[in-house]
């Protein structure tokens, strides 16, 4: 459970490898914080950053394997997670893949699979996470969504539709544990510079992980219930989201 101060004691991280996880995680931690779980498909990928945890006075750090497709599997994960660690006060959703468009427009069962760990993926787990938040009457769940799904592009529109379905899922959610004692944390980051993009032209407004964390930090401390990274970007998508298709389609993004 948290302390007075509001201080996280358990941090789960869904996507134990992801470097904007990663750097939320850091960008969270506290003296009283005892315990973090990193929980990923290989738990051995993790050993880096459990190792930097540990430097960093962590005292417990939990590997686990974690697979968002396997969605009969959720309710077990969390109750495990809880049973070896007691109360869940931020878990960060930070699992997702990003894929080639080009690709999914030749193979449809590459692109139904992408949309299975992004978008059906997020609501299994965080139907799982949610129900043990309102159990205990207290937690966040940070969720990290994308610009991308605020108005889907053609460069990406199965990664989009993915994201855009995992952000409305997270509001509902968000909505539903009103009063609960739990809540949801929204964040929409733009083009963020790390591995899953390294190569890839950056998009106007890119930011970095470490933004992002600091963001979600501010976030949480104000009770948010949608972050965007850069903030600018709430308003470039206010514009861009009445924009006229045929121009929408023109624009080079």
């Amino acid at each position: 459970m948290e302390n007075a101060f509001g201080d996280p004691q358990t941090i789960v991280l869904l996507g134990g490898t992801s470097e904007i996880g990663q750097a939320i995680v850091l960008r969270l931690l506290r003296p009283s914080t005892k315990t973090v779980v990193l929980a990923c498909r290989e738990p051995a990928a993790a050993a880096s950053f459990s190792a930097e945890l540990h430097s960093r006075g962590v005292a417990d750090v939990d590997a686990v394997r974690f697979d968002s497709t396997s969605h009969d599997d959720q309710p077990a994960f969390v109750a495990g997670v809880v049973e070896r660690h007691g109360d869940l006060d931020v878990v960060i959703m930070a699992f997702g893949v990003l894929g080639d468009q080009e690709v999914f427009d030749a193979d449809p069962a590459a692109a139904a699979g992408a949309v299975d760990a992004n978008f059906t993926g997020a609501v299994s787990s965080g139907l799982a996470v949610a129900a043990r938040l309102r159990a205990q009457g207290h937690g966040r769940l940070v969720v990290l969504s994308s610009v991308a799904g605020e108005r889907v592009r053609k460069a990406n529109f199965v990664y989009g539709a993915s994201k855009a379905g995992q952000d409305a899922f997270a509001q509902g959610l968000a909505d539903s544990l009103v009063g609960s004692g739990a809540s949801v944390l929204v964040v929409r980051p733009g083009f963020v510079h790390s591995k899953m993009t390294a190569g890839m032209k950056a998009a106007p407004f890119s930011t970095n992980p470490d933004k992002v964390a600091d963001a979600v930090a501010t976030g949480l401390r104000r009770g948010s219930h949608t972050v965007w990274v850069p903030g600018v970007l709430r308003f470039v998508f206010s514009a861009m989201r009445h924009l006229p298709r045929p121009l929408w389609r023109k624009l080079p993004i």
